[in-house]
């Protein structure tokens, strides 16, 4: 039999479900005129799932390590067909609409993704905050992170070419298997699309946890996107703190009554000082992403090429002369006025001299940061065959 479709099922305990699921995806293969089969990954169920599930004819694979992209990703490696449709094995999804998406997968498309929002949620189907909050919150991060314009990115039921599937080339174990599949299909600029579907209340207990899943999706988009973790944040820190640093240096700052100076300053370096450090692991981490393959930015490739490990030290040199600089000049200010037991010397000349000495450190700092990065970032380039 020349396999065209595999429906892989990740399976933990669905005997109520399992054997609907079965039989609805070889309708299917019917109604597309294709050979298919159907692959249960059992994944440590206790009850009567896999009988169940051979019973009807089923390809029943177990997978010893827990979770959900686990079970996935081991069917998916086990499937025959040219064509993988996912879903779940709790009866949620009605395999009987798999036509559609082989229909898109045949037209070109590498990823077609069910929707739920676009399409039709039963009564009882899903909770009022997956509904209103969590689903549309997860969904809007990841269009705000990587773009496209999947309106439903933590839907179940999705299918997929292998080819496609091999370019993504996913790691994660967990429910954020997910978030990772959209993610990579669209840094590999594959093609995406939508088909609406209907989705039906769960039988049986539910394997969720909503804030521990929500949370692992969350984490992975945003080690995903460094721009969103570091750079953009990286870089408001330090130009909010320069823009103070600068302000301060030249008098205080009176703002609602108050009077800020030199305490605030202390804070506005300190700023400067994380916001750059912020700003260089972000490009780090845009260079490992580069180099593993999962980017392939212009921003990226101008990093690389244009910020060479000299060039980025000649930027570091530059800090580290303006901060040694200013260092000299006040050194040669607290000299000439007797290291302090010459004259008395006005309270105001005290404040400027301290923050001139401050913005010194800050400089030195900066330099020395920019410097280490800049080996750091160099050291991830350095290519091993």
């Amino acid at each position: 039999m020349n396999v065209e479709i595999s429906v892989v099922l990740p399976c933990l305990n669905e005997e109520e479900t399992i054997g609907a699921c079965i039989e609805k995806s070889k309708k299917a293969f019917e109604e597309c005129k294709m050979e298919g089969e159907v692959i249960v990954v059992d994944n440590g169920s206790t009850d009567k799932s896999v009988e169940i599930s051979l019973a009807l004819g089923a390809r029943v694979v177990k997978e010893e390590e827990k979770g959900y992209g686990s079970a996935l990703r081991r069917g998916i490696e086990e499937s025959k067909g040219y064509y993988i449709v996912m879903g779940d094995a709790d009866d949620t999804y009605d395999y009987l609409e798999m036509p559609k998406f082989i229909k898109f997968l045949k037209l070109g498309y590498d990823l077609v993704m069910g929707s739920r929002f676009k399409g039709e949620i039963l009564p009882g189907a899903m909770t009022w905050s997956h509904r209103y909050i969590g689903n549309p919150i997860l969904s809007g991060m990841l269009r705000l992170f990587f773009g496209g314009t999947v309106s439903d990115s933590h839907c179940g039921l999705r299918a997929f070419t292998k080819d496609a599937y091999k370019k993504m080339n996913l790691h994660t174990t967990g429910m954020e298997f997910a978030s990772e599949m959209v993610i990579h299909s669209m840094k590999k600029k594959l093609k995406i699309t939508e088909v609406t579907i209907t989705y039906y209340p769960r039988k049986g207990e539910s394997k969720l946890s909503s804030l521990r899943d929500a949370w692992r999706h969350m984490r992975f988009m945003l080690l995903y996107s460094p721009n969103n973790l570091f750079l953009l944040p990286g870089a408001l820190m330090f130009l909010i703190g320069t823009i103070a640093s600068i302000k301060l240096l030249f008098g205080p700052i009176y703002l609602a009554g108050r009077t800020y100076d030199i305490h605030v300053m202390m804070f506005s370096g300190l700023l400067m000082i994380l916001g750059w450090q912020i700003f260089n692991i972000g490009i780090t981490a845009k260079i490992y992403a580069h180099q593993i393959g999962l980017e392939e930015s212009s921003f990226t490739t101008m990093l690389i090429t244009k910020f060479s490990l000299e060039r980025s030290m000649l930027l570091g040199g530059i800090f580290l002369l303006t901060g040694l600089g200013i260092g000299v000049y006040v050194l040669t200010v607290w000299v000439q006025g007797g290291f302090g037991f010459g004259a008395i010397v006005p309270a105001a000349a005290k404040w400027a001299q301290l923050k001139t000495t401050l913005l010194s450190l800050v400089f030195i700092t900066l330099g020395i940061q920019t410097i280490f990065s800049a080996f750091l970032s160099s050291m991830l380039q350095i290519k091993y065959k």
